[in-house]
């Protein structure tokens, strides 16, 4: 998949979730997982680049500690949403601020390139 498909198709389950609270696990799960994803394949398979590299080890560590971070947001979005499907009434408030919290660590990963690497 492209980059735009993946992020429109996201994009599209966050809104169809905040129109219907049956969808509300289905995009947690979609989207901490493709999140989770491309930040663990931008650690393994692509190195830092452009201000990370020559401004000493800070920013090296930092680039690693962001997409560490941003990898388990994913997966701990992806787990909110199994909780979130056991009782989708009284959990509904839970499961909607972690959707939108989530946005930013997608821009993350996006800005970084984690998707470019999904094709």
């Amino acid at each position: 998949m492209e980059f735009l498909v993946v992020l429109f198709n996201m994009a599209s389950l966050i809104s169809a979730a905040c129109r219907d609270a049956e969808r509300l696990p289905a995009a947690l799960v979609t989207s901490g997982v493709v999140q989770g994803v491309a930040a663990l394949a931008l650690v393994v398979f692509r190195a830092p680049g452009g201000i990370f590299l020559d401004h000493g080890k800070a920013p090296f560590y930092l680039y690693y500690g962001i997409l560490i971070a941003v990898m388990i947001f994913g997966f701990v979005e992806a787990y909110a949403g199994c909780y979130v499907s056991g009782c989708l009434n009284d959990r509904r408030a839970i499961g909607m601020t972690i959707l939108w919290v989530s946005i930013l660590p997608i821009v993350l990963v996006a800005g970084l390139g984690g998707f470019v690497i999904l094709k």
